[in-house]
């Protein structure tokens, strides 16, 4: 499309210019359109800085209009923004701003309907802090009392995107930016390429149901290319998804004009094929089978930081696997939480819709299960779901979270403009596909710099936050810094939506609250299968 709009112009400057000497004179006066039209279609095509314009010059100009015109349809056609519709304006708008620096301040107010119900707030405190006395990047340490190789992790990271998904561009702008910022940036289920190593940026390497760079050729877990693998210094983390929040029990999806020759490659893939992950693993059956394979992830890399990363289904599973690690001794050093609104390039709607439990409701319940059965002490929560603005990462935190993850976000600030052709290859702004002409839009020395300014901003509004609430540290935060409209006239605090429960009441069944004891009896450390269900089919 770039060098076909290119030619186009070219053809037209020049039959314009032999029609004025062969044909009339008066073709003159149209040079005043056509060299403007002209030199602006060149520009897009060379200019760096904004990827649907170089690949589409000119055309590409009408996104900006859109841009224009939607607040004003929203304004006066389409109910207001809350904080539950996907990604509105507002968080488009943040994201932009502060990927490019420039001003991320609101006129006129709060942009929200305060007394919508569902509409959430933090308190501040008198004795708030000046948040210049803060720690400007706070970290958390990921790992527990037996990992030999700890890591001190941002607080904002990058959600799982795999390449295949994203384009070599986008992940190599994400890498980028990881390595300027000092974040984490996770791989995804599609393996490590040579995109992720490009820039040295840290790396939490995924393992999805495919054992993407560390398969078989049957397609099951090899310890030794996993060994291989892990063993590179830029892997810091190493993270065992069991399901993830846009397609939940589904298994991955890669469809088959994205199956490049490389990717094919790094997977041990079939070339030009969709890729269907298994919604299952097989490497493991029963919770302590889990358990014992993350015991062998953390030995075969040498101690590094290993995890699971999980959308919340059964309740009775989750505390099935806690009831292994009391059994088995065995704990992860972290476990990701991700909500059934996650997001992907592609999955059935009604997964995205109807699978899994939601973010707010599954990270509480994860922490709440961990400090019943007092395993929180070991473990770092890592939360993912629709994390755009500092005040995002403090209501996770709030929730029980320690680090948090940022997906569609950090695509949004790579160049993502929500064209919806992710599953397509089509991707206009080169972000979300494998197409090179299109990818080429996307320059990553100008887009990691963006990826690396939207983190260190969205970062310092949380510290401002911090001090706001008159709180020293990340760890003073939790529930009863949210509150949350429920009705007109009602409010209630996140400590009173989510109720903690005391410390170790899980390991006694006399102290197992009311609200957890069907499933609580339900779950067994020997089987995924509810004890209700073994003892029915018996």
């Amino acid at each position: 499309m770039r060098i076909g709009t290119l030619v186009v112009l070219t053809l037209l400057a020049v039959f314009t210019v032999l029609a004025s000497l062969f044909i009339s004179p008066a073709f003159w006066w149209s040079l005043i359109i056509v060299i403007p039209l002209v030199l602006v279609g060149y520009y897009d095509a060379f200019q760096t800085k904004h990827a649907i314009t170089r690949n589409f010059p000119i055309l590409g100009r009408s996104r900006y209009l859109a841009e224009w015109l939607r607040p004003k349809l929203y304004q006066y056609f389409i109910e207001p923004d809350t904080d539950g519709r996907p990604f509105s304006r507002i968080f488009r708008n943040i994201i932009y701003q502060r990927a490019k620096k420039v001003v991320d301040t609101t006129p006129f107010g709060t942009q929200l309907n305060v007394y919508d119900e569902g509409y959430e707030w933090m308190n501040h405190s008198i004795a708030s802090i000046d948040p210049h006395t803060l720690e400007p990047n706070p970290r958390w340490n990921v790992g527990n009392d037996n990992c030999k190789q700890p890591y001190a992790a941002s607080l904002f990271n990058v959600s799982a995107m795999s390449f295949g998904s994203l384009s070599k561009n986008a992940v190599m702008a994400l890498n980028g930016g990881a390595a300027i910022g000092k974040f984490a940036h996770n791989t995804g289920e599609g393996g490590i390429s040579p995109y992720h190593d490009k820039f040295g940026g840290d790396l939490i390497y995924q393992i999805g149901t495919g054992y993407f760079g560390c398969r078989t050729d049957d397609g099951n877990f090899s310890p030794e290319l996993y060994k291989q693998r892990t063993a590179a210094d830029n892997v810091k983390m190493i993270e065992l998804k069991l399901s993830q929040g846009a397609k939940p029990g589904h298994g991955g999806i890669l469809p088959g004009k994205k199956v490049t020759e490389e990717i094919s490659k790094i997977r041990n893939v079939p070339l030009g094929k969709d890729v269907l992950s298994p919604p299952y693993h097989k490497a493991f059956n029963t919770p302590i089978e889990l358990l014992k394979l993350i015991k062998q992830m953390q030995d075969l890399s040498e101690g590094k930081p290993v995890g699971f990363k999980l959308c919340v289904g059964h309740a009775f599973e989750f505390i099935a696997i806690c009831k292994a690690m009391v059994k088995t001794g065995i704990r992860p050093d972290f476990i990701a939480v991700d909500g059934g609104e996650g997001g992907t390039g592609a999955a059935p709607v009604e997964f995205s819709d109807r699978v899994g439990m939601p973010f707010k409701e599954g990270l509480a319940f994860v922490y709440d299960t961990l400090i019943g059965f007092d395993l929180k002490k070991d473990i770092s929560l890592i939360a993912s779901g629709k994390i755009v603005t500092g005040y995002h990462i403090f209501r996770a935190i709030a929730l029980g979270a320690d680090l948090c993850y940022s997906a569609r976000a950090m695509m949004m600030a790579v160049g993502c403009i929500q064209a919806l052709e992710c599953n397509t290859n089509t991707c206009p702004t080169g972000v979300a596909t494998q197409n090179p002409k299109l990818m080429k839009g996307l320059v990553v020395e100008d887009k990691k710099v963006r990826v690396a300014n939207y983190h260190q901003e969205t970062i310092k509004s949380f510290v401002e936050l911090l001090g706001a609430a008159g709180l020293e540290s990340p760890d003073l935060i939790n529930r009863s810094h949210i509150y949350k409209r429920t009705a007109s006239k009602n409010s209630v605090s996140y400590e009173e939506l989510y109720p903690y429960i005391p410390k170790g009441c899980l390991l006694d069944i006399s102290l197992v609250p009311e609200s957890w004891q069907a499933y609580y009896r339900q779950a067994d450390e020997n089987s995924f299968t509810p004890k209700y269900a073994q003892v029915y089919t018996e």
